[in-house]
């Protein structure tokens, strides 16, 4: 099995296959040519006219695929998704906090367990249909039947009846799929003797399992969400999550038109019945084209009347768009190192700190990596500025934290070596003395491997300690990750939403996140106690989920600094990545979930550029 963020990378990797030397070349080029036309100046790329009509061009990846917002994780879908698709709630580009969007307004109980959503009386279907709570319940109720087939799956698990819904569904298809299976093998029907005995009495001849008796017998199953009335929602969450708003402006919570069987086939249908601000209104895998919808509550307030989304075969023909004023907007390409930094002085290029975190996940069950001081004086021996602007030279951020999102309340780690060989030596091991050997298991890459060989090295230099770096296929780790046989793995997952508890279940796991106990001794409570002048974050005080020896139990990983705390992962860092964007479209912001919205942008067809700025010919 393929890690998220594998897949996801794998898939921006299709992106530049094949194209170092050749953009490296193309931007050397553009950047030294002075008689090439459009013009540059000192601080834009390139100049060129902005479009007369409010229109977007945008190059967001390589040719599109399926639009059904339960399969979508990564560009170019996402962006056309959540153009065309809106969910109760929407998240701001600029400080990836919950907005109103078909709900106005919502309300929660003090256990930050049941949410009430009041959606808008004017919503509508891009046939003019009404849209309403139950579209909601019945989109909701089809994401948990796809179970694995979902994108980003384990954002539904604390949902309450969600995951029964999942398993009923897989065990239903389980069964039809053993019910065509002894079908096609089943034997031929007892026949009676030609000349059978008076007396015999021949047994029934066997039965074939029919279609009702293969699927299992249906409960009724208490699913967490119900539509109160046409524009109440309720949502019954089995965890306490404060963030729940950002949760569900996740792409695969948006409601689908009717049963969604049309979003199955593979094929873009520009006819497919949306809700959001935009409808499709032509496609093919190179180009789909919105425009504004006609039915959406808020369409006075949109001002894109058009958008093009533009395929690029890889990064160099994005660029080359670009720089010929074909296309007003680039994202989702993987620039080359020299590329960027011939790049980098340029305001139209926006570098971002991407939504991913790689880090390696310590098997806290092995002895002495069960020794919360051993984890984290690994985790404060790394210097993280030697593997970002060395060995990834400059297209990742040191993570200090697990999440790449501003904190102001979170400690973060900091590079320390006489602390982290203090912690060791408390731990029982000074000097390194008797330490064993650490086995740490990383994907085969040739990036993955010059990172553990600087950190390995770093750990000799600074606590002596030996590391035995065991190298796997992509698709091993999983099942080493799943047998436990290793102790340090590394692990890459992109963070699919800004909700702080949903992060964490995919980046640990949902059999990490356990209920908050009702006491004060939750680490939770503890952390109110205010912070100390030691550790990575504020002091627990008596550290109930730690033993007398240091050894930590399982689970309560709910935020960022219970994970700081426990450390059951060493962060290393965040990618970045970069969009061009023309300085006359407006209100376009990239940010870490890779979630601009169009709702907000507007092309100035007035721009000029500063006269003084502009190189002469």
């Amino acid at each position: 099995m393929k890690t998220k963020v594998e897949k996801v990378n794998r898939k921006k990797a299709r992106i530049s296959r094949g194209l170092s030397a050749g953009l490296i070349f193309f931007v050397v080029f553009l950047l030294s040519c002075t008689e090439m036309k459009p013009t540059r100046s000192d601080s834009i790329l390139t100049i060129t006219p902005p479009p007369p009509v409010q229109e977007l061009r945008w190059s967001n990846g390589s040719q599109f695929k399926n639009l059904d917002p339960i399969k979508t994780s990564a560009p170019p879908e996402t962006d056309i998704v959540r153009a065309v698709y809106e969910g109760l709630t929407d998240i701001d580009p600029k400080t990836l906090e919950a907005r109103p969007a078909a709900a106005k307004s919502w309300t929660v109980d003090e256990d930050n367990k049941i949410w009430t959503f009041h959606l808008r009386e004017d919503l509508r279907w891009s046939n003019n249909e009404t849209l309403n709570a139950n579209d909601f319940v019945r989109s909701w109720t089809r994401l948990a039947e796809k179970g694995s087939v979902t994108a980003n799956n384990d954002l539904l698990k604390n949902l309450v009846g969600f995951e029964e819904i999942a398993s009923r569904a897989k065990a239903e298809q389980d069964a039809l799929l053993k019910k065509a299976t002894d079908s096609s093998n089943a034997v031929t029907e007892l026949k009676p003797d030609p000349i059978p005995s008076p007396t015999l009495e021949l047994p029934p001849p066997p039965r074939r399992p029919d279609a009702k008796s293969a699927v299992i017998e249906k409960k009724p199953i208490s699913i967490g969400v119900e539509a109160i009335d046409d524009n109440t929602l309720k949502i019954s969450l089995i965890h306490p999550d404060k963030d729940l708003p950002k949760l569900i402006s996740n792409a695969i919570f948006m409601p689908v038109y009717g049963d969604g069987k049309v979003l199955d086939e593979e094929k873009i249908d520009p006819s497919i019945v949306t809700n959001g601000p935009f409808q499709i209104v032509n496609a093919s895998p190179g180009s789909i084209t919105l425009e504004r919808s006609a039915t959406y509550w808020d369409r006075d307030n949109i001002k894109l009347d058009r958008v093009h989304f533009i395929a690029a075969e890889n990064a160099e023909a994005a660029l080359n768009a670009y720089q010929s004023g074909a296309v007003d907007v680039v994202t989702n390409a993987t620039f080359e190192p020299l590329a960027l930094k011939l790049l980098a002085p340029f305001d139209d290029l926006k570098p971002t700190t991407h939504g991913a975190i790689n880090f390696y996940e310590v098997n806290v069950k092995n002895k002495p990596f069960n020794d919360r001081r051993v984890r984290e004086a690994l985790a404060i021996a790394i210097e993280r500025e030697r593997l970002t602007e060395g060995e990834l030279e400059g297209t990742t951020q040191p993570a200090r934290s697990f999440l790449p999102f501003d904190s102001k309340e979170t400690k973060t780690i900091v590079q320390d070596t006489a602390k982290a060989r203090m912690l060791l030596a408390d731990a029982g091991y000074p000097e390194g003395e008797n330490f064993p050997v650490v086995r740490l298991v990383i994907n085969r890459n040739d990036v993955q491997m010059r990172v553990a060989k600087l950190v390995a090295k770093m750990w000799k230099q600074n606590l002596n300690v030996e590391t035995d770096i065991i190298v796997k296929e992509p698709d091993e780790l999983a099942s080493v990750r799943d047998l436990g046989d290793y102790d340090l793995i590394r692990r890459g997952t992109v963070l699919p939403t800004s909700d702080e508890f949903a992060n964490f279940i995919s980046i640990f796991g949902y059999e990490a996140i356990a209920p908050v106990a009702e006491t004060e001794n939750t680490v939770t409570k503890q952390i109110e106690h205010g912070p100390s002048d030691v550790g990575i974050i504020p002091d627990l005080g008596s550290q109930p989920i730690m033993s007398t020896d240091n050894t930590a139990n399982e689970g309560q990983i709910l935020n960022e600094a219970e994970a700081l705390y426990q450390l059951h992962g060493i962060p290393l860092y965040f990618p970045i990545s970069y969009s061009l964007v023309k300085p006359y479209v407006r209100g376009f912001n990239v940010n870490s979930l890779d979630a601009p919205s169009l709702k907000d942008v507007t092309i100035d067809s007035n721009w000029q550029p500063k006269a003084d700025n502009i190189e002469s010919k």
